[in-house]
């Protein structure tokens, strides 16, 4: 599996060595490239994805353009802005959407004036003329998860409290499968939570009643498996206003700051970490590739698509990697994600002297 994983990665980066995909027949100046993100909550957008992306094309094509637009999480915001690109002059959108279901009517918009869209980050779905997307394998997001729960585990028959995300949410619900594929048998689900939102509030609510069930059954917990950072921080409150005398191991996803400072503390024990240069370098290499009209090459997609229910859409599928405290250095921060001086505040200046940090 690590072998296959590693392949994927020697793909991705080998593919993005290159300029393009191919060799386009006649090279026209000036092309534009929209690159549409949902939202500026989350610091990864404006810090890592904006500027990757940007820095890339411009590696590529010192002749195109960027037409950058956040919708602040606003879905409504985001189509008048696509809308905006378009009616620009926009050769390509690379669309990382607010809602994926109504982003569908921002891909027939471009359909219309025959402007490709890539899909990033996350699938539009139900749209039919969607010509790539470029994310992460959220299957392999899920078994990275279980996997590192069940090592973490040391009871014989354990008990898991496990937070999925948002019922309504794609990716959330693919997470929940790959979980479940993996632990299944193996422990013993003692409450199960879809949380609204995927909300940390959420989930400090849902690990508060787990617990004052399970503590009523003279239950224990020996896990948690959160399916976000922000989730495994609201069961990370949750367990120590219960006063249990161990914290019991946490998962988590999206290596957010506080989810890092919180694994080098103990607190919690894994995140996922998602290479975000490499997806946004991909989605600019096939921006500036469907610009000039380069075929594609194959080995971009390695074969793989996303079923979007409406088509199969051919896919840069970015592999994840788990972080603990030992892998903190050689991930994050030897990647620039996290540097030290971020992670080490006063707070966890001793913490990350135990981890060999500082």
């Amino acid at each position: 599996m690590k072998f296959a994983r590693i392949t994927a990665l020697l793909v991705v980066a080998l593919s993005l060595a290159a300029c393009g995909g191919g060799v386009a027949s006649q090279v026209v100046p000036g092309k534009k490239i929209a690159f549409l993100l949902p939202e500026s909550t989350s610091p990864r957008y404006e810090n890592q994805d904006r500027p990757l992306f940007q820095a890339k094309l411009e590696s590529v094509c010192g002749d195109c353009t960027v037409m950058y637009r956040n919708a602040n999480g606003d879905a409504a915001a985001q189509r008048q802005q696509a809308d905006y690109v378009l009616g620009a002059g926009a050769n390509v959108l690379v669309l990382d959407p607010v809602d994926a279901s109504s982003a569908s009517a921002i891909v027939s918009a471009a359909t219309r004036r025959h402007v490709p869209v890539i899909a990033y980050d996350r699938l539009v779905i139900s749209a039919t003329s969607l010509r790539y997307y470029v994310g992460f394998d959220d299957a392999a997001i899920g078994t990275l998860q279980g996997d590192s729960l069940l090592a973490a585990l040391k009871a014989a028959q354990p008990s898991v409290v496990m937070l999925n995300g948002d019922a309504a949410d794609r990716d959330a619900a693919a997470l929940k499968q790959a979980v479940h594929k993996v632990i299944d048998g193996k422990v013993v689900v003692a409450k199960e939570f879809d949380t609204p939102a995927s909300s940390s509030d959420g989930a400090q609510l849902e690990m508060t009643q787990a617990l004052a069930a399970l503590t009523a059954l003279n239950g224990t917990v020996d896990g948690v498996y959160a399916a976000n950072d922000e989730m495994a921080s609201g069961a990370v409150a949750a367990i120590k206003a219960a006063k249990l005398k161990t914290m019991p191991p946490v998962t988590g996803g999206d290596t957010e700051l506080a989810a890092v400072q919180r694994i080098v503390a103990g607190d919690q024990y894994m995140t996922v970490y998602r290479p975000v240069r490499q997806e946004a370098e991909a989605a600019a290499v096939i921006a500036y590739d469907l610009a000039y009209g380069v075929a594609i090459s194959a080995s971009m997609t390695g074969g793989n698509t996303m079923d979007n229910g409406a088509a199969l859409v051919p896919a840069v599928l970015i592999q994840p990697v788990a972080v603990t405290r030992r892998t903190v250095i050689s991930t994050v921060v030897a990647d620039g994600f996290w540097t030290r001086a971020e992670i080490c505040t006063p707070e966890f200046v001793q913490a990350c002297q135990a981890a060999g940090l500082s």
